[in-house]
């Protein structure tokens, strides 16, 4: 059991790590929306380069992705992480 906790925080730790160095990479030419929900209300904006994390992700409606980064919601295509 122990040995499968570990392997699970582990797992976890990866993935979090995973999307740690993002930033907004919106080729439209305009600050990137944040909306309260996937393509939701806009509620604020990013421009280009603005450091986000990625706390969790969602489909739209109509199959879109979406990345949640703690503020609201933002297309996921226009964000970067490395």
């Amino acid at each position: 059991m122990r040995k499968f906790l570990l392997t699970a925080i582990f797992c976890l730790t990866v993935s979090a790590a995973a999307h740690g160095a993002c930033i907004v990479t919106d080729p439209t030419g305009t600050p990137l929306n944040i909306r309260s929900a996937p393509n939701g209300e806009i509620i604020g904006t990013l421009r280009n380069g603005a450091s986000v994390t990625i706390r969790a992700t969602s489909y739209d409606g109509q199959g879109r992705l979406w990345a949640y980064i703690g503020a609201g919601w933002v297309f996921r295509e226009f964000i970067s992480c490395y």
